[in-house]
């Protein structure tokens, strides 16, 4: 249950139904009015925002609507035991010990969805596309991790999700690694020297490939141009198989790998451009040079021009290069039109810190290419910083001039990539420190959040409770201190993070939150070791039946956000 969702819609349809009574004449803006969660010092359940927002429209004094208000609300909502006016016309709003208990018994009931709502749209998440040319880097792994969880996310809310890889399997990069590969494979076989050029592949898994490649094959590899098609095809292969295990490896599966060979091949940049050209969205003409380029060196040649500006972007762009052939964009373009057919409701594409310039443009592609009914999300994540005894770290470059998801995988475990990755906002850089996430202790976040939810199982355990064992609370005996009731607040506060996050695509909030329950949890559990009147336990039995409704709230909302997360729930450590 969401008890924000739930106690608004009653404020909303009170209000609506009692407008004369409180001489409210305009309603507009309703939909303004929000339930929030209370600073702690105020010690209330909700605060609400309905007295500044119809004050402001109907030209009454937010005070004074905050006093007929909250006389109005505490003589007809039931669940609403105590009001009280806060700042320039705030109402926090104390629930009744009946209501506290309803909203407990419901969270109990609805268990592992708890949190969720039912959205049922339809998603395509397009994220990690890294280059087939090796394996994954560090950057690579957060941007996989975002992807990963905000399509868990979604699908936790009730939609369908595509998870989606983009393999550029097509154009100059392409032809440049598998070069290095057959070289590579010279070098082995003939005891040729490897080259040393800017344009080709040095790492130690290009040997690797190579010596595969080889050990499979009995071809003669003599001459480049005969065996290329063959040499793209096996060292694709073994590369998307380096990609795929790293992937696997931090807990990542997509639905869906598209090639760019394969749009090539089946000719959907003529068709996306013959689309947009119908549509009177590209025309020939000429481009203005560069930034930075002298307009004496800039060939001026005439090409095909998408009107990107008509759909936001700062200037209209190419989509042929000089020689006539399409660009990369063009390319790219046609992959988003096939996205458009496939009719999603949303496209979500998670990019790199590399790729911020690219958005403007693909993002009026996807406008000019559904006729402004569908949009293009962009989500960029920010470069991440490796820390070592509070110093940059640098590890093996397997990879050859980069650190490798592998390396990482190797020095860490899934879980404490996964959680880190994840703690701050995307759109900010990133420092990952080894020494923080293999501490035992409050430093380490993915630790804590481990450590509540073992040391709940272990208590259930010692006393033989299961779980999931029926709780039903009654007004007779209720009764909870202060850290139980700062630990409900917070249970109370899921559904409005998930919400949160979800409209905002804003990932952070998830751990972050489970870290703050957690560290409730941890105070609360710590309490009993100082004074007697908090211990738990009394004669191998728990004391009350809310400590134990306590325990089964926080376990199922740690386990509901670490199965969003993709981090596993040991119950012992």
């Amino acid at each position: 249950m969401n008890i924000f969702e739930y106690y608004l819609s009653e404020i909303n349809h009170l209000v609506l139904n009692h407008k004369k009574e409180l001489k409210l004449n305009n309603l507009d803006n309703l939909r303004n009015i929000n339930l929030e969660v209370p600073p702690e010092h105020f010690n209330f359940d909700l605060s609400c925002n309905i007295s500044l927002v119809l004050g402001k429209s109907n030209q009454i004094n937010p005070l004074n609507l905050a006093k007929q208000l909250k006389n109005f609300f505490e003589n007809n909502i039931k669940d609403f035991k105590d009001i009280e006016i806060a700042g320039p016309g705030f109402l926090n709003i104390k629930l009744s010990k009946a209501a506290i208990i309803n909203n407990i018994n419901s969270i109990l009931r609805s268990n592992d969805v708890y949190g969720s709502s039912k959205s049922n749209e339809k998603y395509n998440i397009e994220f990690v596309s890294a280059n087939p040319t090796g394996p994954m880097h560090v950057g690579h792994c957060r941007g996989a991790i975002y992807g990963d969880v905000l399509a868990n996310l979604l699908i936790f809310n009730g939609n369908k999700v595509t998870k989606e890889y983009y393999i550029n399997d097509y154009g100059n990069q392409i032809k440049n690694f598998v070069k290095s590969i057959f070289l590579r494979i010279r070098e082995i076989k003939y005891n040729e020297k490897f080259p040393l050029n800017k344009n080709l592949y040095p790492g130690l898994y290009i040997k690797e490939i190579a010596q595969k490649i080889i050990d499979n094959n009995d071809n003669n590899f003599e001459n480049f141009e005969k065996i290329f098609e063959f040499l793209k095809e096996k060292s694709l292969q073994e590369s998307m198989m380096l990609i795929k295990n790293d992937l696997h490896l931090l807990g990542i599966l997509h639905d869906n790998f598209f090639s760019e060979t394969e749009l090539v091949n089946r000719n959907l940049v003529n068709k996306a451009v013959k689309k947009l050209t119908d549509n009177k969205f590209v025309e020939e003409g000429f481009l203005p040079p560069p930034k930075g380029e002298k307009v004496e060196n800039w060939e001026k040649i005439k090409r095909l021009i998408f009107k990107s500006t008509m759909f936001g972007d700062d200037t209209d762009r190419a989509l042929q290069k000089n020689d006539g052939t399409w660009t990369y964009f063009a390319n790219d373009v046609a992959y988003h039109m096939d996205k458009v057919n496939r009719n999603y409701n949303h496209l979500i594409n998670i990019l790199g810190a590399d790729h911020t310039g690219y958005i403007k443009r693909i993002t009026a592609a996807v406008l000019a290419l559904s006729d402004n009914k569908v949009k293009l999300n962009c989500k960029v994540c920010q470069l991440v910083k490796l820390f070592k005894n509070g110093k940059p770290f640098k590890m093996s470059k397997r990879a050859g001039d980069f650190i490798s998801a592998q390396d990482l995988l190797n020095e860490v475990g899934k879980d404490q990539i996964r959680f880190m990755m994840l703690n701050r906002s995307n759109d900010v850089e990133l420092d990952f420190d080894f020494d923080k996430v293999k501490e035992k202790s409050k430093d380490n976040p993915v630790f804590y959040v481990q450590y509540a939810f073992a040391r709940i199982n272990s208590l259930h355990r010692s006393l033989n409770i299961n779980l999931n064992s029926k709780i039903i609370l009654n007004e007779e005996d209720f009764e909870l201190n202060d850290n139980e009731v700062k630990i409900i607040r917070k249970i109370f506060e899921w559904p409005k993070i998930i919400e949160s996050a979800s409209k905002k695509y804003e990932i952070h909030k998830i751990p972050f939150y489970l870290y703050e329950l957690s560290t409730l949890f941890h105070s609360y559990w710590s309490k009993g070791n100082d004074n007697k009147k908090y211990k738990f336990i009394e004669n191998n039995k728990i004391k009350r039946l809310e400590i134990l409704a306590i325990f089964n709230l926080v376990t199922i909302v740690i386990r509901n956000g670490m199965k969003i997360l993709g981090v596993s729930l040991p119950k012992k450590m």
